[in-house]
């Protein structure tokens, strides 16, 4: 699975969970990880840490830097050598289905979470909430609020790029 986890919500942390309870071996692209933008205001060091902060104890995934290219057919070309074969590819990029859905199965992330476990939230959603100064937190895992609170990441997302979230 590659997105840009920025920042990591309740859904990311469902799929996340749900992707090594249930395969050998995970790999997990840190999608646009050549950005630095209010689209993507955490560096892909701070994603990899919330992605390990919700990932306690497992050992059975790698994570992978994947930069944004702004050309479709190059990133799948790129993205199909970095990865190799794969046993399924899972997006819920309407996009990115359609550029690898003749390399890869690709399965909608919702498809492997429980009913019960599934949270409709996106982290534009998480992003302009903290941008507003209203309740964030209640939208991503608590170890990922506390991250962010104590490494001042909230208030360099507010500085940088309050502007353009409100």
């Amino acid at each position: 699975m590659i997105a840009r986890w920025k920042p990591v919500h309740l859904g990311h942390a469902a799929v996340l969970q749900a992707l090594v309870e249930q395969a050998q071996e995970v790999l997990i692209g840190i999608g646009s990880s050549n950005k630095y933008d209010a689209a993507n205001p955490f560096t892909p060091a701070e994603s990899a840490e919330m992605i390990g902060l919700v990932l306690p104890g497992a050992s059975n995934y790698r994570l992978l830097e994947v930069p944004d290219l702004g050309h479709g057919p190059r990133w799948r070309a790129m993205v199909t050598e970095m990865l190799g074969p794969l046993d399924l590819f899972v997006t819920a990029n309407g996009y990115v289905k359609g550029l690898l859905e003749q390399d890869y199965p690709v399965v909608h992330p919702v498809t492997l979470v429980p009913p019960h476990r599934r949270v409709a939230v996106d982290a534009t959603m998480v992003r302009r909430a903290m941008a507003r100064g209203e309740d964030w937190e209640e939208l991503v895992p608590a170890v990922v609020a506390i991250y962010l609170k104590s490494n001042a990441l909230v208030e360099r997302l507010v500085r940088e790029f309050g502007d353009q979230l409100r």
